[in-house]
């Protein structure tokens, strides 16, 4: 299965994505977030084995079902995924999660993740879900606001921004709130001061961590003896919860039933921060199931 070159989004890391999965001829392949299928085409070009690609995305289940035609695609977030294939009593080969958002959900102002482009105040990575980040801005209390801030943007001015929101609702665009939450820190910095608000908003929208949580016992699971498995994380609660799983289940036991292939998690070079921006936060870690 050789699918077209996929230009819509530049795959991060895909150099130590294809060193630590290895992939060999006949393997199969899970990507539960393949998005635009970046490192996906690469992977299927040395497997040519069974490929099973999962979004939550309908955009991408479009693009990535008329790209890769013989590719089982399912439309679902990975968490649903994993939890329809481990019924289903399926093993794979190599299994990659690239979490976070993808370039055409930041790039397309429409799909309300951006801070710098205006659109409405959508940020679901479904746009079939019923929560947005209008409800949570414009709904939630300020007391749960400052909590999703604190914990999910690790943001110290938590409460300020949250009384901030609060103030100025109703809020309906996303440079609109950007604005509110660099009330917050005057002055200029290198990262745009409501980049936290957004990242602790987003994750609350989507359910990243408690999805993630839920979802990595069950990727060991699937995983065949000898299987690989990758995830790539953007910020540190994903990686902080991504090293402890990995770890517990590769502990000094000799029954333990994973083997780290990374002992520190492998992030890209400078070579390809210039060449793909994105890539500037990500952080990759891969173990092999014994």
């Amino acid at each position: 299965m050789k699918p077209h070159t996929l230009t819509l989004h530049e795959p991060v890391l895909l150099a130590d994505v294809l060193q630590v999965l290895a992939p060999k001829s006949g393997d199969t392949y899970l990507d539960l977030t393949a998005g635009y299928g970046g490192h996906a085409a690469a992977i299927a070009d040395m497997t040519h084995g069974e490929v099973t690609l999962v979004d939550r995305d309908q955009n991408a289940v479009d693009e990535l079902t008329k790209k890769f035609t013989q590719a089982a695609v399912l439309h679902q977030d990975f968490l649903a995924a994993c939890q329809k294939l481990t019924k289903e009593n399926r093993q794979f080969d190599l299994i990659l999660a690239d979490l976070g958002v993808s370039s055409p959900h930041l790039n397309n102002a429409e799909r309300g993740f951006s801070i710098l482009a205006d659109g409405p105040l959508d940020m679901r990575m479904d746009p079939g879900q019923e929560l947005t980040a209008h409800q949570v801005v414009n709904t939630w209390s300020e007391a749960q606001l400052t909590e999703i801030l604190r914990t999910y943007g690790e943001e110290p001015k938590a409460a300020q921004i949250a009384r901030l929101v609060v103030q100025a609702r109703p809020l309906e665009t996303t440079t609109q709130l950007a604005a509110v939450a660099a009330k917050a820190w005057p002055g200029h910095s290198r990262v745009h001061p409501a980049t936290r608000t957004f990242q602790a908003i987003r994750i609350a929208v989507n359910d990243e961590l408690g999805q993630l949580a839920q979802a990595l016992p069950l990727m060991m699971g699937l995983l065949a003896p000898g299987g690989r498995l990758a995830i790539i994380s953007f910020h540190s609660l994903e990686d902080r919860l991504v090293k402890q799983f990995l770890k517990e289940q590769a502990g000094d036991a000799y029954d333990a039933p994973l083997q780290l292939l990374t002992k520190r998690p492998l992030v890209a070079s400078a070579t390809e921060v210039i060449s793909n921006p994105r890539a500037r936060s990500a952080k990759l870690r891969a173990a092999v199931k014994k």
